[in-house]
């Protein structure tokens, strides 16, 4: 009689040790009895039923998942690789075990092929000026049909771009192009500023009795200090007045 109550002790020991579980924190344990849903699991210390109950348990937290690098020929037909990263994050455990077999593999095969979708209807100039807003058109369109798998798409972003050759070099020239043409204008816009300047002190100068004699000399002065085998001949300022108004006659 000892002996059967002992082997009863054991048994009952044994279904117990194997039906607990242990859940963390950032888990949820997806309950099926006889392979039927029954119900969710929150995180900790656990018992199931042995043979009769069976439980997965799902990570919730934010996953990251890499969209493997796509060859998408661009709306302007440009040939470009580009590749992105999903994060999502499973909002629902007992739809994501039981509307998708795999729910990361299912929402990263969606994912790249929004990508090649939504990259294929725009031009190289917005893919480029606009990653953002087709990150976000991507975003949206893998959460509207994840959201049936209890997944909710947090965010994408498309991570390199990868141009061919000659669109490399072309763009490069096409920068150097640019640099230029703001140094040009830039240029000119100083040397227009610097006449402005000129001009204005010329003006204030004439008003002033004297006051080309006086500039005059100060460059004579600026002029004499340096070694130089030229001969200046400098005549008085009254002398070209006079010419001018000889000439105005």
């Amino acid at each position: 009689m000892a002996g059967l109550v002992l082997f009863l002790i054991v048994i009952l020991t044994v279904i117990v040790v194997t039906g607990v579980r242990i859940i963390n924190q950032y888990e949820r344990g997806v309950v099926l009895t006889l392979g039927r849903y029954t119900g969710l699991k929150e995180p900790g210390l656990r018992l199931l039923i042995p043979l009769v109950q069976q439980m997965i348990k799902i990570d919730i937290r934010s996953t990251p998942v890499d969209v493997p690098q796509q060859e998408v020929i661009t709306k302007d037909n440009v040939t470009i690789r580009v590749d992105a990263v999903v994060y999502f994050r499973a909002v629902n455990p007992a739809k994501a075990v039981l509307e998708t077999n795999n729910y990361r593999y299912a929402t990263a095969q969606f994912a790249q092929a929004a990508l090649r979708d939504v990259v294929g209807n725009v031009e190289l100039d917005q893919l480029l000026g606009q990653r953002e807003q087709v990150s976000l058109q991507i975003k949206q369109i893998v959460d509207a049909e994840t959201d049936k798998w209890g997944i909710d798409v947090e965010n994408v972003k498309i991570q390199n771009i990868e141009l061919p050759q000659d669109m490399k070099r072309a763009m490069a020239k096409q920068a150097e192009a640019e640099r230029e043409r703001r140094a040009v204008i830039i240029n000119a816009e100083g040397e227009k500023a610097a006449a402005q300047q000129v001009a204005e002190a010329a003006a204030m100068l004439s008003k002033i009795p004297g006051g080309m004699g006086i500039r005059t000399l100060q460059t004579l002065e600026k002029i004499s200090a340096e070694p130089s085998q030229k001969t200046l001949f400098v005549l008085p300022a009254d002398l070209m007045d006079g010419f001018k108004k000889f000439i105005e006659k």
